[in-house]
């Protein structure tokens, strides 16, 4: 095994799918799907499930991740150390998969040019293990989808962020501006796996609740980016942060509901009274990332985005 199969691994996992992992990483796509099979070869097991619109990951694929972000973290370290990098500090960051797409690229930007010698560790969580993390000292600030109830951490900035209906652009019909869910109760849904994000499956599965009916769940997938794969391919309708508006979804159509939650938010959580010197630039680069969204997200939703 090599770091270049680890970090194939880890671009598939993210992305749940092969095509967008190939660009990502700047190779073709059959090339890269020989390199996972390899690495599933030489760890003994499969890493992925293989479905028509994309991947998600097995058992032994969840497990493996966090294994593969630590050695490559550790690779890189080595790295600058060995190269005179000029490390100036640390920064272990958490974020929900949602994240990844719309709130870290412009903060890790801002980061790379106010501190260039800045050592970042970035890893993908939920909610409630950020909050873990947090109070155990691994992790220096995290962007969530919760309010901390513990006394040591707090909400440094936060940006609203309600559920919203994504549903296939091609439905015939397919409603326009704020809907009612109840509209919805005899489609099929698309939900994030259970243990991949309890939240937002849990949430999901309220609002249908309150909406006055159950919902018929048909598919999962371990991504943000998988379950809109699946809208877009006419399987079903999902529920999800309005963020998701901004990843860029071709063949789905996202739509505000009448009378959400206004309580949902995105977060930074960090602990009180930390020291770390680093934090609060990040606050307000977050800060600003999050005004931003929110006024993106408003144009977004019930606007078409095929």
């Amino acid at each position: 095994m090599e770091l270049r199969h680890l970090r194939y691994f880890m671009a598939v996992a993210e992305t749940g799918n092969l095509s967008r992992a190939a660009e990502k990483l700047f190779i073709a796509q059959p090339p890269l799907s020989v390199q996972i099979r390899q690495l599933e070869k030489e760890m003994g097991t499969p890493l992925f499930v293989r479905h028509p619109k994309g991947v998600r990951l097995t058992a032994a694929g969840e497990t493996l991740m966090p294994e593969a972000r630590s050695l490559l973290d550790r690779a890189a370290h080595m790295k600058e150390v060995l190269q005179g990098g000029g490390s100036t500090g640390q920064l272990a960051l958490g974020y929900v998969p949602s994240a990844s797409s719309t709130v870290l690229p412009a903060l890790l930007r801002r980061i790379r040019k106010e501190q260039p010698g800045l050592r970042i560790e970035l890893r993908e969580m939920i909610s409630s293990d950020q909050a873990d993390a947090l109070v155990a000292g691994h992790l220096d600030a995290g962007i969530a989808r919760t309010r901390p109830q513990h006394p040591r951490l707090q909400v440094a900035t936060q940006m609203p962020d309600p559920f919203c209906l994504a549903v296939p652009a091609a439905e015939k019909g397919a409603a326009r501006g704020v809907v009612d869910l109840r509209a919805y109760a005899e489609h099929d849904f698309i939900a994030f796996t259970r243990h991949r994000g309890p939240a937002y499956f849990d949430q999901s599965i309220h609002l249908c609740a309150k909406a006055g009916f159950s919902a018929r769940i048909r598919y999962e997938a371990s991504t943000v980016h998988g379950v809109l794969d699946l809208v877009s391919a006419g399987l079903g309708v999902a529920l999800v942060p309005a963020s998701c508006a901004l990843l860029g979804a071709r063949g789905v159509k996202f739509r505000g509901l009448r009378g959400a939650r206004q309580g949902e938010v995105l977060t930074l959580l960090r602990r009180r009274s930390d020291a770390q010197p680093v934090l609060p630039m990040v606050e307000e680069a977050v800060s600003e990332i999050f005004a931003e969204l929110q006024r993106r997200v408003a144009t977004a939703i019930g606007a078409d985005s095929s």
